[in-house]
Order: structure tokens, then C-alpha cells, then sequence
């Protein structure tokens, strides 16, 4: 075996690349012969050029052929001996891809000028498994895909990649308000593979840590209580204490919040809430929000402080310093301001405007010389900010086809605490719509879209109609509101615009599918289907079936329940949005036959199905409405005209007096008008307002008969034919509350006020009053047995349904003494949207409602009225519809007997917003 001899001028580089090349000596033998070229290959006093003749690798399980390729090193290559640099470089390429822990380069024959290599390669050890000590599971399962790891020879375990683990862990806590969380990496080696580890994270949560006070220096016009509302991501933690503690302001002197009971009785703090606060808050301090510190949200809330201070003039201030620091185990933060001089508008004056004179840009503005200077409010009245909302000089001139149109409000002197401005104006040419494309309908045919636009090739460019466009196509429920995006694309030279509207489809079927089992009623199923993007145009069609015919815009509805014994219901309805397909013309059909049984045996005291027929009520009802989109006043408005016939089966049934048995014909007109500019999302309104007045009318068969006609007639008879007038009004207006911020700046607080009334009466005195179509008040508004006869079934939270067996008050009426004939009802709800997407609406709320029911004018008492307060929670999945949990407090239910728990009500809607 020859003498292998070492390569000493790699020396240098062995130790910087931590690697060896040498070809090391056998010392325990003496060789056979020695190859003295290879021996003196470094003693010439030349570099002499050789040529790799082959390349062998030891050492690793990698693949020969990828260390050679990595290596750089080839055969045939010519290197220089000594003086070149090929090996050197093949360490540095092999060390850099993190895979070996060594490297060594052997020349192990030299023939001639042909040299032989050996690579030989010491792998990193991969890692077996890893696992996490002093962590919840829950907190292993969220931290696993987080750190990346792959488990067996993919992965090989460096010191960088076990840094890497551990920052992730701990940035994981950091979020969660363990600030002081320990991460230790313990290796072990695995017994059961070679070169192999096993990795140990060891978690050291340590206490968490929040935010214990918010300090400020230098606000010297801003309360530090006004800014900390400015933090919304940042916010103190809850206390309760008789001896508070703290290590104050860094920046002013260590001085803390509390300030001087005397100095607030003698200033009457008292009788301002904010002062009463501030003595307080030393104290007592109780706050919902999360009081864990984040530097993301940190840096975001420094912004908010700024924003604020600008808005009220001070657009020089700046924040000098900020710091954290701890306090007692917990943290301080403290702000350094500095605010600067407040500033106000002085003149404004308009340049470029020839479209609009000067005096309506200014009213528009709405701002005047000495309004205190607020930049943000500037952009916004200029349009510089587009908002949905409009009312800006952009959205004037845009809304008219000057999509061109620019608007540079430009500083033209600043003198003392007041600035002059000059709004320069380009107005531009107006501009027609080119090319108006559809993109992302699979489902839906062009033209149900196309009907919706309100863009059209040829017209005037108009922003508000495109923001219109979006509501219409929004509420149509078959495309993700906040994916309905117009793409517009501007041709300067031509004066010309193209929309690309890109629509995002989603699944706007749903379905009801329910089962329950009750004690004595037995098992109840409900089956319900209603299909929002129907085509009846298909539905001979066998390749339109996947699985219904779907796409041309029309809504069928199917829906069973039964129970077998009691109770069973089948309802129908079809709707043509567009009938004829030229103009806003909805056209609707419905059917109805539902059947309520007194199927109870009073001797076992069950349900049994042979008494269904013995005592019943029936309703079978047929309904078809025309409605038409009008153009005047505005074409928000529609006008819709629906003729209805019910028809009422009673067989021993005894709901109202002197009619047990019998039939009952319900033949009316209804006619409603209504204004609906709410939106955009229908399911969760943001803004504008929905108004509906309706009519309702029976034939007046009394104009055709005397008193006497009707005095000699049995109760029973009178209601054969029912008679009728019916008024209802509803508005309800949607207002944003505040302004979001950063990522969630379209979650902002909605509120949402609303106004009901509704009256029956009759056309003479000759008649009693309807026992049908009353109100019902109060529980959820779900509709009971009592629902059969046609009741508008008003809910009201907090309360069950409104008893008011009082035979004085209400003398027609015994047994159903919960139906009035007027009824008023008001709700005022603050609603917040968690999700708004595509896949689900969520929004929680805050309620107050007032309502109450009379059976006459004379009782009528409009300042009479049951109060309640309350929360809940909706859910919106496209497949099934509208979920909703509400838990109210009747305000006027509380006494001493019946205590908080006794006053509480939790209800439960399903399907739509009751009324």
C-alpha cells in the first residue's frame, strides 16, 4: 500500500472553513514503495499544472455523484500545484450547503501529470424526532408547523437551525404575553440510528407579563386619558387594589397617575366623569381588551397618538422617545411628546375650476378660514380618501365622467399659527365607457350579470354608478362581495374607460335539513331547499342537471316538516327577478297547505295519530305578486302588487269565540312601496336605509249589507267572508360608527336604528274586527301554531309572548288574547363584524328594544312601551342560511320576585332577521 502524504498548503484553509485537507501518513507501517512524485508534488519551486484523472468520495450517504457536482471539481480538470485554488473552493462550496460537519481532500496517486482525489465527507446528523417540554398540547400542535421540521435524513441539525427553533417558540409567546419566556435546545443522540439526534425544546414560560400603566410627557393640551383611546392594541390590564405601587414616568421625574384627592374636590372633578376616572385608576381599573404587550401593534398604536394630535391641529407633533420598562414583574410603557404649535385653516382659494364656480366648491368643503387644521379632513372633503359614502369634490366631478380629473390642495403661506391654501384643479376631459368585460362567472350567464350593470358601453363614466353596479351585483348573493372588483383601465388619448368587472362566485343554495324528538310528539323532520341561482329555463335540459339547473337568476324554494301526528307543513315558491328579461319586473308564485292537529288522547295522555282528524286547524294559501323597479323619485324605490287567497279549515278547533267549526276565504290585495338603498353586503348592511310601506285590502263585502244583515248572523257565519284593511310601515337606517384601522380597517362598529308600526282595522262598525291577520308580539319571531292564521309575528328580546287575557280588554278575543290590532316597535342595535367573507358572515351586537301591542285607538298609548336591553350573535353560512342567538333582559319584566334570571330570555332565530 503506497504512502499517502499530506497536502500542506490547505492548512490555512482548513482552519477557516473548519475543514482538513491532508493526505495523511501511515505511521504503523512501512510501505512496500513510495510514489515520490505525489511524495514531492509540493516541493517544487514552481507551480506545476496536473490533471484530475478521477474523483472518489467517502465517508457519506449522499449521493458520489451530487458531492462532485457540488464540489465544483471535475475530472479532466487542470489545477496548479502549488498556487491554485480548486480545493479550496470545493471546501467552501461543500460547507455551505449545511449537509456535512467535515471535509478532508486526499490526492492519493500521482501517474505522470494525472492526479487522483478522494472527498471524504462527515454527514450532520439528521434529526429523528423532536418534541416540546413545559407546553400545553394544544400549544405543541399550533408551534409544530410553525417551526418547519421534517423528521429523518431530510432534515440535518445545525446550529442554525436549532437558533431558528428557538427564536419561533419564542416569538410564539412573546405574542402571547410570555415576554420573558426561556427556550433551551437539548441534543441527544438517537441509540437507534448512526449519525442521528433527537431534539428536546425545553419552554420556560415564566410569569406573564402585561401592560401595567401607559405614561405620557409633554401633552399638555391632550389628556393622557384621550390618548390611550387613540391605543387600540395597546391597552392597561384590570386592577383592584388598596395599595397601588408603581415606578412612574421615566420621563417626568418618576411622577405616577394618581392625582390628588383634595386638588379633585376642590376643582369639583366630580362632576366630570373623566377627572372622576383618574382618581380612580390607581385603584380600580377594569378592561375587557387584552393588556399583553405587542411591537407590531405598539408601533401601529404610535401612529394612532400622531394621527390624533394632527387631527386637532398639531401637525408639528412628534414623539421624542418611547420606552418599556418593568414594573413590579409587569410593564411600563412611556411616551415622550412634544406638540408643537396648533394651526388653523386660513384662506382657501380654487384654481382650474371651470365646471363648478368657487362659492359651490367651497360650500362643499365645508370648511372656513379659522377651522382648526386637520389634514386627514382635508383629503377627505377633497376626495383624495375615496369613500363609498361620497359627498366629496372627486366624487362631484368623477360621478359626472371626469375620470381624469386631479385635485392638489398646494400650501401657499404659513404665518404664525394659520395656513393658506391653494385647491388646484385639472379637470380633464369627461370620459365614456369602452369595453365593459365579465371575468369569474362559471355559474352564472352573462346576461343575469349584465342586467345588474349599470356601467353600459357608450354612457358617461360615473363613479356612483359603479359603486352601485357592486351593490346590485352584492346583493344578488351569488358572487363574494369583497372579491366583486371593477377593473378599470383608463385611454387618456381616446377619452375613453374599460371595466373588467372580476367576480368571485360562492355557493348561495341552502339547505335545511333538522330532526328532533320531542316527549309525547315524537319525531320531527324538516327538509328544506331553496336554490338562488335557479334556471326553469333548463330544466329539460339533462347536461344542464349538476345536479339543478342553475344560472339564470331565479329563486325556487321547497321546504317540509311533519311530525306524522301533530303537525305538517309544505311550502312552495318560485321568482322570476326579471320577467321577460328586459326590464326589473319581479314576478312571484307561492303556495302553502300546513295543518296543525289537537291529536292529544286525553286518557294516555299522548299524541296519537287517530285523533288528527278529529280536531284540527288547515291552512292552504295561494299567493302571486308583480313588482316593479321604479324611476321616480329615485330608482331605489319599487312598487309591488300581490294578490293572495288563504283559506281556513277549522274542525273543533276552538281558537277564537263562536268559531269551533268551519271554513273561512281570505281574499286581498296587497300593494307595498319600498326604498332599499342599503348595502352593500345584504346580510350585514354598513350603510344607507330600507324603508317599506304596505297596504293590505279585502274586498269591503260590508259597503253591500245593513247592520241588521250582520247582527242576526252567527259569529260563525261572519267569518266566512273576512274583511279587512291592513297598514304596516317599516325603516330601518344603517350608520358606521368610528374608523378601522390597519389590516382591519373595514371592521368598524355598525349602528342600526329601526321604526315599526302596524294597524288592522275595519272599513264600517258593522263588522267585528279580523281575528286574522292581528300581531303578535314578543319571544323570537318564530311562527307557532297561531302563525297558521296569517299573523305578522313580531319579536321582541327579553320578552315571551305578549299575554293579555283580559276579557274588559279585549272581548272578541278569549283564548288568543296574545293578538292585537296595533302595535308600535323601535330597536336600536350596535352590530360588529368578526368575519365578513365569503364563506361566513359573523357579526355580534348590542340591543335596546321597545315595543307594546293594543287592541284599539282607545287603549293606544304610544309612550307605553316594554324595554329591553341585550346581546347576541349572528351567523351567516351560505349553505344554511342565517343562525342567530340573542339573550335579552325585559327591563320591565325585573321585580323583586323575579330577579335578573327571572327577567332574562334567550332566543333562538333561524333563517332570517325576524321582525
Amino acid at each position: 500500500m503506497p504512502k499517502i502524504y499530506k497536502i500542506l498548503f490547505l492548512v490555512v484553509v482548513a482552519i477557516t472553513a473548519k475543514t482538513n485537507v491532508t493526505a495523511q501518513v501511515a505511521n504503523d507501517s512501512v510501505p512496500t514503495s513510495v510514489n515520490v512524485p505525489l511524495e514531492n508534488i509540493f516541493n517544487a519551486k514552481t507551480p506545476k499544472e496536473y490533471v484530475i484523472s478521477d474523483i472518489k468520495v467517502t465517508g457519506t450517504s449522499f449521493d458520489p455523484n451530487l458531492i462532485i457536482s457540488i464540489s465544483g471539481l471535475a475530472v479532466g480538470d487542470k489545477v496548479k500545484i502549488p498556487g491554485g485554488d480548486n480545493f479550496s473552493r470545493a471546501i467552501s462550496n461543500l460547507w455551505k450547503q449545511n449537509l456535512v460537519s467535515d471535509v478532508q481532500i486526499y490526492f492519493t496517486n500521482l501517474v505522470g501529470d494525472k492526479l487522483s482525489v478522494e472527498i471524504n465527507i462527515t454527514d450532520r446528523p439528521s434529526l429523528t424526532n423532536f418534541k416540546f417540554k413545559g407546553v400545553s398540547k394544544s400549544e405543541a400542535d399550533d408551534l409544530t408547523p410553525k417551526l418547519g421540521l421534517a423528521k429523518g435524513k431530510v432534515t440535518r441539525v445545525t446550529e442554525n437551525l436549532k437558533t431558528t427553533a428557538a427564536t419561533v417558540i419564542k416569538k410564539f409567546y412573546v405574542d402571547k404575553g410570555f415576554r420573558n419566556v426561556d427556550v433551551k435546545v437539548n441534543e441527544t443522540k438517537d441509540p437507534k440510528n448512526a449519525n442521528a439526534v433527537n431534539i428536546v425544546f425545553v419552554v420556560n414560560k415564566n410569569a406573564k407579563v402585561h401592560i401595567k400603566d401607559i405614561y405620557f410627557a409633554g401633552n399638555e393640551s391632550v389628556s393622557a386619558l384621550r390618548l390611550k383611546k387613540q391605543m387600540k392594541g395597546t391597552k392597561e390590564m384590570s386592577r383592584f387594589t388598596l395599595f397601588p405601587t408603581s415606578v412612574g414616568n421615566v420621563f417626568d421625574s418618576g411622577k405616577t397617575n394618581r392625582i390628588s384627592f383634595n386638588g379633585y374636590l376642590r376643582t369639583n372633578g366630580y362632576l366630570i366623569p373623566s377627572k372622576t376616572k383618574e382618581v380612580l385608576d390607581p385603584y380600580f381599573r377594569f378592561k375587557l381588551s387584552s393588556a399583553k404587550f405587542n411591537e407590531k401593534k405598539y408601533l401601529e398604536d404610535k401612529g394612532h397618538v400622531l394621527d390624533y394630535y394632527n387631527s386637532l391641529g398639531f401637525r408639528d407633533a412628534i414623539i421624542e422617545g418611547d420606552t418599556t420598562y418593568n414594573d413590579h414583574g409587569d410593564l411600563d410603557v412611556a411616551i415622550k411628546l412634544k406638540e408643537g404649535h396648533r394651526y388653523y385653516f386660513g384662506n382657501i382659494t380654487w384654481k382650474g375650476n371651470t365646471k363648478y364656480s368657487d362659492s359651490l366648491l367651497s360650500l362643499l368643503l365645508g370648511i372656513k378660514k379659522g377651522d382648526i387644521y386637520n389634514a386627514e379632513t382635508l383629503n377627505k372633503k377633497l376626495g383624495k380618501e375615496p369613500s363609498a359614502e361620497g359627498g366629496d369634490i372627486s366624487s362631484l366631478y368623477q360621478d359626472d365622467g371626469y375620470l381624469f380629473f386631479r385635485i392638489d390642495p398646494v400650501e401657499t403661506a404659513v404665518y404664525n399659527d394659520t395656513i393658506d391654501h391653494e385647491i388646484r384643479i385639472v379637470e380633464g376631459p369627461q370620459a365614456t365607457i369602452g369595453k365593459v368585460t365579465i371575468t369569474g362567472n362559471d355559474k352564472t350567464k352573462d346576461y343575469v350579470i349584465r342586467r345588474e350593470l349599470r356601467t353600459v358601453p357608450g354612457d358617461k363614466f360615473s363613479r356612483e354608478l359603479i359603486i352601485r353596479t357592486q351593490r346590485e351585483l352584492s346583493q344578488l348573493g351569488y358572487f363574494n362581495p369583497e372579491k366583486i372588483n371593477p377593473g378599470i383601465v383608463p385611454n387618456t388619448e381616446e377619452g375613453t374607460v374599460d371595466i373588467n368587472w372580476g367576480l368571485e362566485e360562492k355557493s348561495s343554495d341552502q339547505l335545511e335539513l333538522s330532526a328532533g324528538f320531542g316527549g309525547g310528539i315524537g319525531l320531527t323532520g324538516t327538509l328544506g331547499v331553496t336554490f338562488n341561482n335557479f334556471s326553469i329555463y333548463n330544466i329539460f335540459n339533462k347536461k344542464s342537471w349538476d345536479p339543478l339547473p342553475s344560472g339564470d337568476g331565479q329563486k325556487l324554494s321547497l321546504r317540509g316538516q311533519s311530525n306524522g301526528k301533530q303537525f305538517r307543513s309544505y311550502n312552495f315558491s318560485f321568482t322570476e327577478p326579471w320577467l321577460g328579461g328586459k326590464k326589473r319586473n319581479s314576478f312571484t308564485i307561492s303556495y302553502y297547505d300546513t295543518k296543525y292537529a289537537n291529536a292529544y288522547n286525553p286518557l294516555t295522555g299522548y299524541y296519537d295519530r287517530s285523533y288528527g282528524d278529529s280536531s284540527f286547524i288547515k291552512t292552504t294559501g295561494f299567493s302571486v305578486a308583480l313588482g316593479k323597479q321604479l324611476k321616480w323619485p329615485d330608482d331605489y324605490f319599487s312598487l309591488v302588487y300581490q294578490l293572495d287567497y288563504q283559506r281556513y279549515k277549522l274542525k273543533n278547533y276552538n281558537i277564537f269565540p263562536g268559531l269551533t267549526n268551519g271554513i273561512s276565504n281570505n281574499f286581498s290585495l296587497k300593494i307595498t312601496l319600498a326604498r332599499n338603498s342599503a348595502g352593500p353586503n345584504p346580510i350585514f348592511p354598513t350603510s344607507g336605509s330600507n324603508f317599506v310601506l304596505s297596504g293590505q285590502f279585502t274586498p269591503p263585502y260590508s259597503f253591500f249589507h245593513s247592520a241588521e244583515f250582520y247582527q242576526n248572523q252567527a259569529k260563525a257565519d261572519q267569518y266566512k267572508l273576512v274583511e279587512f284593511h291592513k297598514e304596516r310601515f317599516n325603516a330601518e337606517w344603517y350608520v358606521p360608527i368610528g374608523k378601522g384601522r390597519g389590516p382591519d380597517k373595514n371592521k368598524q362598529f355598525i349602528l342600526k336604528a329601526a321604526a315599526k308600526y302596524g294597524f288592522l282595522g275595519r272599513y264600517t262598525n258593522k263588522t267585528i274586527t279580523s281575528p286574522f291577520e292581528r300581531f303578535q308580539l314578543g319571544d323570537a319571531g318564530l311562527s307557532n301554531n297561531y302563525g297558521l292564521l296569517g299573523y305578522d309575528i313580531i319579536a321582541h328580546r327579553g320578552y315571551p309572548v305578549y299575554d293579555n287575557s283580559d276579557p274588559k280588554v279585549n272581548p272578541d278575543i278569549s283564548t288568543a288574547s296574545n293578538f292585537f290590532t296595533i302595535f308600535n316597535k323601535y330597536t336600536l342595535e350596535m352590530r360588529y363584524p368578526f368575519s365578513t367573507s365569503a364563506s361566513s358572515t359573523i357579526f355580534g351586537e348590542a340591543f335596546f328594544e321597545a315595543a307594546n301591542g293594543w287592541y284599539s285607538f282607545k287603549d293606544y298609548n304610544p309612550f307605553k312601551l316594554r324595554r329591553s336591553v341585550g346581546v347576541g350573535m349572528r351567523f351567516f353560512l351560505p349553505m344554511f342560511g342565517l343562525l342567530g342567538f340573542d339573550y335579552g333582559i325585559g327591563l320591565d319584566r325585573l321585580n323583586s320576585t323575579t330577579g335578573l334570571k327571572g327577567a332574562a330570555k334567550f332566543t333562538f332565530m333561524l333563517g332570517q332577521e325576524p321582525e
